[in-house]
């Protein structure tokens, strides 16, 4: 473990040294971080203008689900989408030879190597959303803490997602548009759950887990949780990120090299 966490060092140190020779670009993310952000709220207060409310949330509770949504972001564009995005190409290219003859596991070096900070104004502005509306709520501090496991366990699902349809790209070499529609659908986690009818929510549940990555997290900062959901999204993201690794190995069976 000492080993790994001294190559994760090395890693991330390199990348965002890389990463910092086009500073410019951290302006630009921001700016373009805000503008969603600014849209995102627009959106959900064209829903709240009117007095209307989705069932059990409040306008400012609604701004929780959506500052969760915006760590979401942020955690996808700072370690998802620079690491697994590149899957494709390493298969293309050929690299991917190299990556496993490495003495470390390769799910890990995929999932790790780069780092890119453009996804922290989300991470930031997800943290001052949610610090407002927990504000106005009077949400305490045991809250806030009780909230960051099923956070941390939605995290790990959308990894998981993410990872096993990377691993796709073993067979179907191209799959940008795929890991797009998955993104797409991961979307609707911007509203409660309760926001959607009745099949769509049994969607977003059990088929598309978007229920377990923003509105559990949310309903567990608010006090709401109920332990079995709790418990439902640990053994899921338990079982989707053992599954990931299984599916990894299975996917590199057919993996026939460059050299090949």
């Amino acid at each position: 473990m000492q080993r790994y966490w001294k190559v994760l060092r090395l890693f991330w140190s390199a990348a965002i040294a890389a990463e910092f020779e086009y500073r410019i670009n951290f302006l630009i993310a921001t700016l373009t971080s805000l503008g969603n952000l600014i849209g995102s709220v627009f959106g959900l207060f064209l829903f709240y203008r009117t007095g209307y409310t989705f069932a059990g949330w409040s306008w400012e509770a609604a701004l929780v689900v959506l500052g969760i949504f915006t760590l979401l972001q942020g955690f996808a564009t700072t370690f998802l989408a620079p690491n697994l995005n590149r899957i494709v190409r390493h298969v293309q290219e050929g690299t991917l030879d190299f990556i496993l003859l490495k003495p470390i596991r390769s799910q890990f070096w995929l999932s790790t190597h780069t780092i890119s900070p453009w996804g922290l104004p989300d991470l930031i502005f997800g943290c001052i959303i949610i610090g407002y509306a927990g504000q106005r709520l009077g949400v305490e501090i045991n809250n806030y803490l009780l909230s960051v496991v099923p956070l941390l366990f939605g995290l790990v699902i959308f990894y998981s997602l993410w990872f096993i349809l990377g691993s796709t790209t073993i067979w179907f070499v191209k799959i940008y548009n795929v890991t797009e529609v998955l993104r797409g659908l991961l979307e609707a986690g911007r509203y409660p759950i309760t926001a959607f009818p009745t099949v769509y929510r049994v969607f977003f549940t059990y088929v598309i887990p978007v229920a377990f990555l923003t509105t559990i997290p949310s309903q567990a900062l608010l006090g709401r949780s109920q332990i079995t959901w709790l418990m439902g999204a640990g053994v899921l993201a338990v079982m989707l990120f053992l599954v990931s690794t299984w599916f990894w190995r299975f996917a590199l069976r057919f993996y026939t090299s460059a050299s090949s």
